[in-house]
C-alpha cells in the first residue's frame, strides 16, 4: 500500500468499501500503488495496468490495455465507442466483487502479462477519423487555421474531430468550430484550458 494514495480509500464516498475491496485484491496480485489522474493507479514494471474509480451508479476497474484482453465472462465494458484501448469493469455493490473475485483476479493477472509481453493496442491514426464537412470548409478557407491544427499532436487532433463530428445538425457543429478556432491556434486541445 502507498501512504499518498491513503487519502482515496478513507474519504466519504458512497463507494468507499467496494474501492477497499478491489484495493486488497489488486495489492494481492503483486502490483504497485500509485496516484495518477486523482485515482489509485496500479503499475507492473512502471506500465499502468488497472485503476480504480468511481461514478454515480457504479465504481469500476480501469484495465487501460483492455481492448487485449479475452474478456471470457464478459465483464469488461468499452465506455464508448471512442475509446480505443481502455476497458472497464463496473460493480454496483461489494456483493458483485465478491461474486467475480476469481474473474477479477485472472482479468489483473491477464493484463500484468500483456504489459510482460510488451503488446500494444493498435490505435486508428488520427487519418482514419471522419472530419467533418464544415471543418474541412474552415481548413479550406483558412490555410493558417489548417497550418496550426497540422501542429498539434495527434490526440489533440482526434479530440477536435471527435467533438466537431458529435453535434448531428450542421449550425451546432459550425459553433463549436467557431468556438475552437483561438483554442487550435494557441495549440490548446479542445478540452484544455
Amino acid at each position: 500500500m502507498n501512504a499518498k494514495v491513503d487519502w482515496f480509500f478513507e474519504k466519504e464516498t458512497p463507494w468507499q468499501k467496494e474501492y477497499g475491496a478491489l484495493r486488497k485484491l489488486i495489492l494481492a496480485c503483486g502490483l504497485n500503488e500509485e496516484l495518477k489522474w486523482g485515482v489509485p493507479c496500479y503499475t507492473h514494471q512502471d506500465k499502468n495496468v488497472v485503476l480504480i474509480h468511481g461514478f454515480k451508479d457504479y465504481c469500476a476497474l480501469l484495465f487501460h490495455k483492455g481492448a487485449l484482453l479475452a474478456n471470457g465472462d464478459g465483464l469488461l465494458i468499452q465506455q464508448t465507442e471512442n475509446v480505443q484501448a481502455a476497458r472497464q469493469m463496473r460493480f454496483s455493490n461489494l456483493k458483485e466483487i465478491r461474486m467475480w473475485e476469481e474473474a477479477i483476479r485472472a482479468t489483473i493477472f491477464e493484463a500484468i502479462e500483456v504489459e510482460k509481453a510488451g503488446l500494444k493496442v493498435p490505435l486508428k491514426k488520427t487519418k482514419e477519423f471522419q472530419v467533418p464537412e464544415e471543418f474541412k470548409e474552415a481548413l479550406n478557407n483558412a490555410p493558417d487555421l489548417k497550418a496550426a491544427f497540422e501542429t498539434l499532436t495527434p490526440g489533440r487532433q482526434r479530440g477536435y474531430l471527435l467533438h466537431f463530428s458529435q453535434p448531428k445538425q450542421s449550425a451546432t457543429r459550425k459553433s463549436r468550430i467557431e468556438k475552437c478556432i483561438p483554442k487550435i491556434f494557441a495549440g490548446k486541445g479542445w478540452n484544455d484550458r
